[in-house]
């Protein structure tokens, strides 16, 4: 043993005394042992032992730390799965709640025969279809009878047993219309009963599956035949004013006439259907709002719609009402007569829109009559056209107050009654070329998007 620095021993000696030595320099001791030997006891420097130790308080320091964290990070994984499994339970309750809700309804007439409701569970009126009949329908759902793509999820085409066209709505598992939306498209629809509102067959509720059964409506959506050039001669002049009068009139049933007075709030040249006659039917309740007694308006945190067609005040500040809907008609009624979309581009004004711009400046040039659809030819009447031109102008005003009823709406598109002088309307201002972005909180329904900025006058 050897340590440079001036030490002390005490040492215990083979008769059982003590005794203590210094030195200084390197200790050696030469002495051989035989037996056990000596105890030596060393007092040394602090500053020097602690040349020997000072790893191991810092050793122990870290396995402490790494034991800690290692809890810690177990700690919060085992929270993180107890938490996604307390959501995972309390969302398949609210889906047995509603199933057990839509069990209880008596909803349905049952247009449909015994075998297409096979296996069904039925309750009362209301026809469940089990996944295997639609799958089968669909073909598996195949990507051939694939329908189109919305917010809530793919539409596919089917054929039951007896032939009967089915159009099937598919709720996606990532999609943002949930529970709520499901079932509120399910109350609405089965309880409204019209000719210009699309008719519900029955629904599917089985393991993660949620499917809405609809009648099948050959010529699918509005949109696809107007804004489509080689389409939109299907639909002359005479047939685009029926359109217009027959969505008029569904608005209004949803307002007045029904049991329940419903704001749709999506309303679109997309959610608009076409039968096998071109009759209009109104779509997708998922975003619909029911009011009860004498309410005529509401007011949400959480706006949902489609740019171009949602009114300034619900747009900005949530607030929605009857009105709302009259906008969205006013913008629809200039898309059909016009074949122009609401958020077409303009390359002379990019920052324009069709109704905001475009019709308002030709209608104070009195020069309206240039936005009349090409594929009308000369077989539209220049008095109607300019008639839903003002009627249209009368919906988008900048003030809900001002905006005609939809009662009024349907009077003045059937009667040659004067029209009074619209106001100036709500300019919408865009920051893409006609782009569509989707910016709503949770559920959306199709093609749910949100405009950028209003402007006043």
């Amino acid at each position: 043993m050897s340590m440079g620095l001036k030490q002390c021993e005490c040492l215990r000696r083979d008769d059982g005394g003590i005794g203590c030595l210094t030195w200084h320099g390197d200790l050696v001791d030469a002495r051989t042992y035989t037996d056990v030997g000596q105890d030596i006891y060393i007092r040394v420097d602090a500053d020097e032992l602690a040349r020997y130790t000072k790893k191991r308080p810092f050793q122990k320091k870290g396995v402490l730390a790494v034991t800690i964290v290692s809890a810690v990070v177990l700690f919060l994984i085992l929270l993180a799965l107890f938490h996604c499994l307390v959501r995972r339970l309390r969302r398949e309750r609210r889906w047995k709640n509603t199933f057990s809700f839509i069990r209880s309804s008596s909803l349905f007439e049952d247009s449909l025969g015994e075998k297409e409701i096979d296996k069904s569970r039925r309750n009362g009126d209301l026809p469940f279809f089990d996944l295997s009949t639609i799958a089968a329908a669909t073909n598996n759902f195949s990507t051939d009878n694939k329908l189109g793509q919305g917010g809530f999820g793919p539409v596919y085409k089917g054929v039951l047993f007896n032939g009967k066209e089915i159009a099937v709505k598919r709720l996606s598992k990532h999609s943002g219309q949930g529970v709520q939306e499901f079932k509120n498209e399910i109350v609405l629809i089965a309880k409204l009963q019209h000719r210009n509102l699309v008719r519900m067959l029955g629904c599917c509720i089985e393991g993660e599956e949620k499917m809405l059964i609809y009648e099948f409506l050959p010529n699918k959506s509005l949109d696809s035949i107007i804004f489509d050039e080689s389409k939109s001669s299907l639909l002359d002049w005479k047939k685009r004013l029926e359109i217009i009068c027959g969505i008029a009139r569904g608005i209004l049933y949803l307002h007045q006439d029904s049991r329940l007075r419903i704001i749709h709030r999506d309303l679109k040249a997309s959610n608009v259907l076409l039968d096998a006659t071109m009759n209009p039917k109104i779509s997708d309740f998922g975003m619909a709002r029911i009011f009860g007694g004498e309410q005529i308006e509401g007011d949400t945190k959480r706006v949902v719609g489609t740019y171009g067609y949602m009114s300034p005040e619900y747009a900005m500040h949530g607030h929605f009402s009857m009105k709302s809907d009259v906008y969205s008609f006013g913008v629809l009624l200039i898309e059909i007569i016009t074949g122009k979309k609401s958020s077409s581009y303009f390359p002379e004004n990019p920052s324009s829109n069709l109704v905001g711009h475009v019709i308002w400046d030709l209608w104070k040039e009195d020069r309206a009559i240039e936005a009349v659809d090409s594929a009308f030819g000369d077989s539209y009447s220049a008095d109607e056209f300019l008639k839903c031109i003002q009627i249209g102008l009368l919906c988008v005003q900048e003030h809900a107050a001002d905006r005609p009823t939809m009662s009024t709406v349907v009077f003045m598109l059937s009667n040659g009654t004067a029209l009074p002088v619209p106001k100036q309307p709500a300019f919408i201002m865009k920051t893409d070329k006609g782009d569509e972005i989707s910016t709503s909180e949770g559920a959306v329904s199709v093609n749910d998007v949100t405009i950028t900025m209003v402007q006043a006058r």
